[in-house]
């Protein structure tokens, strides 16, 4: 008989919970009234309370108890999670030798990091992309460990570098002095772990205490990095590296005004050779680049600066870099109309009397003006639709917490391409951090022509005048290209990938088609192609390689790329010999016994020279170019220099030249025997495309954009060469007949098999009544 229980199941629960709770309260009391012990309720491994450390694997238990760093019930756990520490620790690293094929260990350093974060070392360490290594503190065990880096092999960086990150790690007290120094004495371009390491080191100056002495270096390093050319800079901002300097920058100087414009007394006095005398209450630091002005509204009622180009006026659409800027105050009772109207405007900002009143009350004493002629810090890691065409204000109020405004702040912006053709979606807009957006910006002007165009806002940001028209149109059209001819790339290659797939998938169902020697040859090709396009699509970047810890994956990686592009190119030399015995000597052609054998081992290991001698030779060339100052920082492992003129280009353009001459005297032979005035035109047209993709003649197009040719041949090279399984998929299996037919009949085979078998069924039931009817008709007979 099943029991029945008097209680009901919520009512047990909560009893069992009320015991939990009072076993939990005499934990806590008895560990309370030791004294002493404090850890003694954490050390015993029988009690179900761990640190909070362990909590962090059990989140989804809200009830799991769990005792803080100071050996009590915490009362968020989750936060709990994140008030760890790792302790300094030095510990030994891999780092490849100046010759790039050597690996020695050597001793590097960590400081304490809190938990979460990721530590910088004191020794620097690059990836193959030559962003730096760092190193995270995380939970491991139920405590704090720092992240393995065992399997990472580092690459040296420059002096230059390295003493940028020492500084970076160390952050004595005159960072600021020792790294403009360091600027100044070098006159390498900066790389992106340079500009990484300058946003490190104004993080750290953020923490310390504010120097106003300093505003004249930090303006000169900012200086340094806006010169930076845009593929570094837009490689920085994959580390966040601009955001960082950005943002830590402007910090560091709205904390300034009470030390330049002190409240107590007016007189402006001297810091650098850049300060522009003015009114009282007012400092200004001005460049043709980067502008900063600190202003105590209550000295003469100045609220706000306005821009000008001085010397000459200022042609439209010239760069606003270009010119030599000059600067005038605003008070709060500016008329819009009289700012509009000033000669050479470029920028202007002021607050409002009505405003500046609200703000006041809110607590607000300064006002700093940041304006950016050139918009280098502001990098988008993704395509842009709407990019700057005026210069950059940044407007903040010191001592608010709040960016948000009660009432509307207007400003002026001078649009630098009033002639551009594509000027849709223009229109004002601020800076986010990660890209630029218009939402709490008014527009007010008579349309994107306006040279000068006002806007109001409702927060305080950098602001700037946006056009709706993409890169193409500001001279760095090289990278939206790049993302295009990237997109058709990876496109063709899966097509390309189901194509070989396809033939594959043929030759293992049907043993008629994989016993043509043609078909054995093909497969070869196709293998090699397969091989070469996994390997461009993953193991060309490292990715794969660096999974199964390989000791060089870059060297490995790109030996490998250049030996599958060999070997597919050995094979497409032997199909256009066939081809060109099958087509020209069509009498007395003969082939030697075992031909297909031989001709794998040619193919297959031919290659093995050129790529092992660069490997023994230059196994440098293998590694991106991290040296050359004008190129920017590449992870795609594939031979450079030398390397890749002599074992790449050379043997590949002498495989191309002697396939198009031979497609070339096949069509014309063809062509020839075919002498029927106009007829069997389609099919010569088929057999020149086919020679044309199965040869690899379409690696011409390459050469063309190697060559710098023309952007157009890069598109073709791209659209065509990719294609090349795709289309032998197409021309031998389903412009095929035999094949075609194969695959029809396995399809209808296993779609209708039913209805064959109910149609035969009938047709015995229809024959064996035909056969009792006569023999029925001749027994009546």
């Amino acid at each position: 008989m099943a029991f029945k229980s008097e209680i009901p199941i919520p009512s047990k629960m909560l009893r069992l919970l009320g015991l939990w709770c009072c076993w939990a309260f005499s934990l806590v009391s008895s560990d309370s009234t030791t004294t002493g012990r404090s850890t003694q309720l954490y050390v015993q491994p029988h009690l179900s309370i761990g640190s909070c450390l362990d909590y962090c694997h059990f989140r989804f238990i809200p009830f799991l108890p769990c005792i803080d760093e100071n050996n009590q019930f915490a009362s968020s756990p989750a936060e709990a999670c994140g008030r760890g520490n790792c302790d300094a620790e030095h510990f030994e690293l891999n780092y490849r030798t100046s010759d790039g094929v050597e690996v020695e260990s050597r001793r590097n350093h960590v400081e304490r990091t809190r938990l979460g974060r990721l530590a910088n070392l004191r020794e620097l360490c690059l990836d193959e992309r030559g962003f730096p290594v760092r190193r995270r503190c995380e939970i491991r065990n139920g405590t704090t460990a720092w992240q393995s880096l065992s399997n990472i092999t580092c690459r040296t960086g420059r002096k230059l570098s390295s003493n940028l990150n020492r500084l970076a790690v160390e952050g004595p007290p005159d960072m600021i002095i020792r790294l403009s120094h360091l600027l100044r004495q070098s006159h390498e371009p900066l790389k992106p772990v340079d500009i990484f390491s300058i946003g490190q080191i104004f993080e750290s100056l953020l923490e310390k205490p504010k120097n106003a002495s300093f505003v004249s270096d930090l303006l000169g390093i900012c200086l340094r990095v806006m010169a930076t050319d845009w593929e570094t800079l837009h490689l920085s901002a994959e580390l966040n590296a601009t955001n960082t300097l950005l943002s830590n920058f402007e910090d560091y100087l709205d904390a300034l005004p009470p030390q330049i414009v002190p409240k107590e007394s007016c007189s402006v006095e001297a810091m650098g050779h850049s300060h522009v005398s003015g009114v009282n209450g007012v400092y200004a630091l001005i460049s043709n680049e980067l502008s900063v002005f600190f202003v105590n509204p209550d000295c003469a009622n100045v609220t706000g600066i306005a821009i000008h180009s001085v010397g000459s006026d200022r042609q439209e659409g010239a760069s606003p870099h270009a010119a030599v800027f000059g600067y005038s105050p605003l008070s709060s009772s500016e008329s819009l109309e009289n700012i509009r109207a000033r000669k050479g405007l470029e920028t202007a900002a002021f607050v409002p009397e009505p405003l500046w009143r609200s703000l006041k009350q809110k607590g607000a004493t300064y006002l700093v003006f940041k304006v950016y002629t050139r918009d280098s810090l502001f990098m988008e890691t993704e395509s842009s639709v709407r990019i700057p065409s005026s210069a950059v204000i940044s407007i903040s109020i010191p001592g608010m917490k709040d960016n948000s405004l009660p009432l509307k702040l207007p400003f002026f912006l001078r649009n630098g391409n009033t002639h551009s053709s594509l000027m849709a979606g223009g229109g004002c807009g601020y800076w986010n951090y990660e890209t630029w957006l218009s939402d709490g910006i008014t527009t007010c002007s008579n349309g994107s022509s306006d040279p000068i165009i006002l806007c109001h806002a409702d927060h305080l940001t950098q602001f700037s005048f946006l056009l709706g028209i993409s890169r193409s149109q500001t001279g760095v059209d090289q990278y939206e290209d790049d993302r295009t001819l990237d997109m058709i790339t990876n496109v063709g290659l899966s097509l390309s990938l189901f194509g070989l797939l396809a033939i594959f998938l043929t030759a293992a169902l049907f043993r008629r088609f994989r016993r043509l020697a043609s078909t054995k040859v093909l497969l070869n090709l196709c293998l090699a192609l397969a091989l070469q396009t996994l390997l461009f699509m993953d193991i060309g970047k490292g990715e794969l390689l660096r999974l199964v810890q390989f000791g060089d994956s870059c060297l490995i990686g790109g030996a490998l790329m250049q030996y599958f592009l060999l070997v597919v190119f050995s094979w497409m030399l032997i199909i256009g010999f066939l081809q060109f015995k099958r087509y020209v000597k069509v009498i007395g052609v003969t082939y030697p016994s075992h031909y297909i054998f031989i001709s794998a081992l040619v193919a297959w290991t031919l290659p093995l020279v050129p790529t092992l001698l660069l490997v023994e030779l230059d196994p440098a060339s293998y590694r991106p170019p991290q040296e050359s100052p004008d190129m920017p920082p590449t992870f795609l492992c594939y031979p450079s220099g030398h390397g890749l003129y002599l074992a790449v280009v050379l043997p590949i353009a002498l495989v191309t030249l002697a396939n198009a001459l031979m497609v070339g005297y096949i069509t014309f032979s063809v062509y020839r025997a075919l002498n029927t005035r106009g007829q069997h035109v389609l099919q010569q047209l088929r057999l020149f495309v086919l020679l044309f993709f199965l040869l690899g003649l379409t690696w011409i197009f390459g050469f063309c954009s190697y060559f710098q040719w023309g952007r157009a041949f890069s598109y073709l090279f791209c659209l065509m060469a990719t294609l090349q399984g795709f289309v032998l998929f197409v021309y031998f299996i389903i412009f095929n007949t035999d094949n075609r037919l194969a695959w029809l009949h396995l399809i209808c085979k296993w779609k209708f098999r039913e209805e064959l078998d109910i149609v035969a069924l009938r047709a015995h039931e229809k024959s064996a009544f035909s056969r009792s009817s006569q023999v029925s008709n001749s027994s009546n007979n």
